[in-house]
């Protein structure tokens, strides 16, 4: 009996195969990666660190390779196997009867599979196969994609099913979604009608690629590649094959065949080669110049891409009912491609699925919906899209006929919130065991407190929340009096602060144009107002009488990060990016971000590196704005301490935040104030003569020069320090300060500033 899952072994080192062996690495496990010869393992693991399957390159080495023909017994004691061949029953049935000599007893076996039922792959195999078999259905990239389909059959052994839901749930961050054994399952299933069904229809249309795209993606909560986008992603030769796999696996009458699998000017595209970005071209590519061009539908011929909103999208303010009601080729385009997707998804949800909950889930993970085609139907209003299919002459799907009858697929009943299944009973919503979600809480209850910029939410167990609102959660003067009035709030009613949020980042970082504006109204005196406000409140939460934990995702730049950096603990999402990035705009951290860091440098386990050394890491971190490309990526940069954590589940984040500041609270004492002993003129000079080397070499501007050697002088204490004499948290501060407000009045960070604001990207100057 397998009790948990310490070893790990993926037959097949393809794209899928060699991402899913990676993310197994990245939860810290010895993964054995098999091809038919070790060299076509080799090359998988190269391609999975070239494309960003590791969340650390050095995880790579957690994997063994080996060839299937020759090293099958690297495998006889791995506790799961994962198939991830090509889709060919006989290959996969082979492979499987050679494993039976070698596995263990009660090792686990699943397929990678997308397109063969569970009750195909264990037909005709002898003894308890079937008891130790399932489907773990990745999505591609395993690292990022959040989306696990599971299968299970009639003789699939509960405890393996829970084992494996429980291991891809908290060590590899998935969201396991029990599908039944029909063909696509579900994600695949409905998005694949939905992305035949608007490629077809924008042909059929006439539109342009880039008002198709506009118009059926962000109206619907659809990523912004739309559908010619992901196309291009997923590969324009490869659609056509899985359609029609769909298609020759499902009736005649499915919704699906109403749809050609491979229209003329697809056909045309894969036979040129144009296949997407893996060949360079599709229905984008980038012309000699860098500008990106896009393939118009009629003729196939390119042309440069155009920037703007449709006309539908702009006249309807991006409202979904009223764009599908919209008089127009744009309006028809989406009525036809989402009317179509959401009959399909109530026609298919009682065969597929144990609620609506799973497809909108499945949608969201695998496909990257901001919402479900459920949740969508809710918010256009069940009885208006029944009528609107009433009216088209199509068949109204009864599940959905239901919901009009009922009021929605969703209700909140006693403060929690159900779904109404297809026999007409309802069941809590799904959800993962022991999560927490502040929009459950706003679902069934109101904030502790609510400033309108933050809200602070008791998450239990004395435990309070706050939550920014803000726009990009950006830093601004009245978050940080919101931040500070929390505080007190704390200290009176609970034992501990979470910061954090469902939002998908914690903090881009301060809010730029507020600054600007407060600047141009109060002048100096205001922006150094600004400034000693986020220290004294980037303070206040250091110096809580009670922990403070940081749960950071997604982003944590400029500000963002120096609030993190104040936080007793961070309870880090694997995939933050975190990051001091004010060079970038031309300044320098000004919060409090340069002393917190080298304090953690200095506090680092390596250890035995003196005040000019220090100063140096710390200086190459901040001066060429490194952002972490995971949280053990962060912990490399200094940015996490050893002892912060890392959840694989963004869903878990909450939970293990409070945690986290539960186990803190026993016995909490504020840190004290520091001192450092900082490399005075003799780390100057050395980090100056570093500066003038990157400026005479192209490396580095005349105005970067500026900002290096401002940051130097804060990293080193300046020309008049002495490393004999430690500096205090508050002179620290000073230096920042002083250094920020010198910077932010030259043309050329202004420049900066301005360019950023109004292009999201950086400008050397």
């Amino acid at each position: 009996m397998i009790t948990a899952i310490e070893k790990v072994a993926v037959l097949g080192a393809g794209v899928m195969g060699a991402g899913i062996a990676a993310h197994l690495a990245n939860a810290g496990v010895r993964v054995v990666l098999l091809d038919v010869d070790k060299a076509a393992a080799d090359a998988g693991i190269r391609r999975a660190r070239d494309e960003g399957g590791f969340m650390d390159p050095a995880f790579a080495a957690r994997i063994a390779t080996g060839s299937t023909v020759r090293d099958l017994s690297l495998l006889a004691d791995a506790d799961w196997i994962v198939e991830a061949l090509p889709e060919r029953l006989a290959l996969k049935q082979s492979l499987y009867r050679q494993l039976q000599g070698i596995r263990k007893p009660g090792s686990i076996l699943s397929s990678n599979t997308s397109t063969i039922p569970l009750a195909a792959l264990v037909g005709g195999m002898a003894g308890d196969f079937a008891a130790d078999f399932l489907i773990t259905h990745f999505f591609n990239p395993p690292r990022r994609m959040r989306l696990l389909e599971l299968v299970a059959g009639p003789a699939t052994r509960p405890e393996i099913v829970a084992l494996i839901t429980d291991f891809c749930d908290r060590r590899l961050g998935k969201d396991v979604v029990s599908c039944r054994d029909t063909p696509g399952f579900i994600a695949n299933r409905i998005g694949n009608y939905w992305m035949i069904a608007a490629q077809n229809e924008a042909i059929r249309l006439g539109l342009d690629i880039e008002d198709a795209d506009a118009i059926i993606g962000r109206p619907f909560g659809i990523p912004a590649t739309g559908i010619f986008g992901l196309m291009d992603l997923v590969g324009i030769d490869l659609v056509p094959t899985v359609i029609r796999s769909l298609q020759d696996a499902l009736p005649p009458e499915d919704a699906i065949n109403a749809y050609e699998a491979e229209p003329p000017i697809v056909g045309r595209l894969i036979a040129e080669g144009r296949t997407g970005r893996k060949a360079g071209a599709g229905y984008f590519r980038r012309s000699a110049g860098r500008v990106q061009e896009v393939m118009d539908l009629k003729t196939g011929d390119y042309r440069a891409k155009r920037d703007g909103i449709p006309a539908c999208v702009a006249e309807t303010h991006g409202d979904p009912r009223k764009l599908m009601e919209h008089d127009s080729t744009g309006g028809e385009y989406a009525l036809r491609v989402m009317q179509g997707t959401l009959a399909y998804a109530a026609s298919l949800a009682p065969k597929i699925a144990d609620g609506p909950d799973a497809v909108d889930d499945a949608m969201r993970g695998g496909y990257g919906w901001s919402i479900g085609p459920f949740e969508m139907i809710d918010r256009l209003g069940p009885d208006w899209l029944a009528g609107v299919i009433a009216a088209s002459g199509e068949t109204l799907p009864p599940y959905l006929a239901l919901a009009a009858e009922r009021g929605g697929f969703h209700s909140i009943r006693d403060r929690i919130r159900t779904a109404l299944l297809p026999d007409g009973g309802t069941a809590p919503r799904r959800r993962t065991e022991g999560a927490l979600s502040l929009g459950e809480l706003t679902q069934s209850g109101k904030p502790f407190a609510d400033n309108g910029c933050a809200a602070l939410w008791d998450i239990g167990e004395g435990v309070a929340c706050l939550e920014i609102r803000t726009k990009m959660n950006t830093l601004s003067p009245p978050l940080l009096e919101a931040i500070d009035k929390a505080l007190d709030a704390v200290g009176q009613n609970f034992r501990a602060l979470v910061i954090g949020s469902d939002a998908p980042r914690f903090s881009a970082g301060a809010d730029l144009s507020a600054l600007l504006r407060a600047v141009e109204a109060g002048g100096p005196d205001e922006l150094l107002r600004t400034i000693h406000a986020g220290q004294r409140v980037f303070a206040a939460i250091k110096r809580a009488p009670f922990p403070v934990v940081g749960a950071a995702t997604g982003i944590a730049l400029g500000g963002g990060c120096e609030l993190l950096l104040h936080c007793d603990a961070i309870q880090a999402h694997a995939d933050l990016q975190m990051g001091l990035v004010e060079t970038k705009v031309g300044l320098v951290p000004g919060w409090g971000g340069c002393k917190e860091l080298l304090l953690r440098t200095t506090a680092a386990p390596s250890g035995g590196r003196g005040p000019a050394a220090i100063a140096a890491s710390v200086f190459d971190v901040i001066a060429n704005a490194r952002v972490s490309s995971s949280a053990f990526d962060a912990r490399k940069l200094g940015y996490l301490r050893p002892s912060d954590n890392i959840t694989m589940n963004l869903d878990r984040l909450l939970a293990d935040a409070r945690q986290c500041a539960l186990e803190l609270a026993d016995g909490y004492a504020a840190p004290q104030a520091e001192t450092l002993a900082l490399a005075g003129p003799s780390g100057l000079s050395g980090l100056e003569a570093q500066i003038d080397s990157g400026v005479l070499s192209g490396r580095m501007t005349a105005h970067d020069r500026q900002i290096g050697l401002a940051l130097v002088g804060i990293l080193t204490g300046g020309a008049l320090a002495d490393p004999i004499r430690p500096l205090s948290e508050d002179e620290l501060l000073a230096l920042e300060a002083e250094a920020f407000i010198e910077l932010f009045y030259t043309p050329q960070t202004r420049d900066r500033i301005d360019h950023m604001l109004a292009t999201g990207k950086p400008l050397r100057n």
